[in-house]
């Protein structure tokens, strides 16, 4: 797993690559699933409310106004979401706290598998307006297409956005990579370094060979080779 940090990002402070992020299945995922609640928002508002010969408008899934207000809910909070997830995982790398990163990914594992549901209530939902939403109340067919746009995409946001979720899980299952972050990574900070020891008692471990009676630690001080007690020698007048 060469370059790959903790839950599946790169190491932190590594140059990301657009074009392999843009590449990667899940932020293809992320996009489709902000262009599929765009279309179900953008369906419901534009042409999902009628008007039958008075001023008030009408939802067109059989005039059930919480029908509408669910599906543009659904859309709207989505295509947010998407976007705040986008720049989350684009961004994730330089994320250097171990902790922080899975707070991230609980995040996105939760609200991709409740969105998921939120999006299969939504289908539910609005075929079942729909299929008792009867000719006359839509004279010439007045937002049918918006209406069943918006079925079709919230069916389509269903897979995406349970995709994402299961790509969130294999990530958090993943996990975090112990030989490129020490527990003292877990607060963000670097690991201290030790530092040599100059007490006169110290010793090096060193490792040799097997029977090669080397000794593994060794003398930190050793005396020198001349010293102080080696007196000068005396020089002696002779006697004639």
């Amino acid at each position: 797993m060469d370059g790959v940090g903790s839950f599946g990002a790169g190491r932190t402070g590594s140059t990301l690559d657009p074009i392999a992020f843009a590449k990667q299945p899940q932020t293809i995922l992320r996009v489709l699933s902000w262009i599929f609640s765009l279309v179900v928002f953008a369906s419901i508002v534009n042409e999902g409310y009628v008007n039958m010969g008075s001023e008030r408008l009408h939802c067109v899934f059989n005039k059930n106004a919480d029908a509408c207000n669910y599906g543009v809910f659904v859309g709207l909070v989505g295509l947010l979401a998407c976007s705040f997830f986008f720049l989350l995982d684009y961004k994730f790398s330089s994320i250097s706290s171990v902790k922080d990163r899975k707070k991230a990914v609980m995040l996105e594992v939760g609200f991709s598998g409740f969105w998921a549901f939120l999006y299969f209530v939504s289908f539910c939902f609005l075929a079942n307006q729909w299929s008792r939403t009867t000719p006359d109340e839509l004279p010439l067919n007045q937002g049918a297409d918006a209406a069943r746009a918006a079925i079709a995409f919230s069916f389509f946001s269903i897979l995406t956005w349970a995709g994402l979720t299961v790509r969130a899980v294999q990530k958090y299952l993943l996990g975090t990579d112990m030989t490129l972050f020490t527990s003292e990574h877990m607060d963000g900070s670097a690991p201290a370094q030790p530092y040599p020891s100059n007490s006169p008692g110290g010793t090096t471990t060193g490792t040799g060979t097997a029977g090669s009676g080397v000794e593994g630690a060794a003398d930190t001080y050793q005396n020198p080779p001349f010293t102080e007690n080696n007196a000068a020698p005396t020089y002696q007048v002779p006697i004639y």
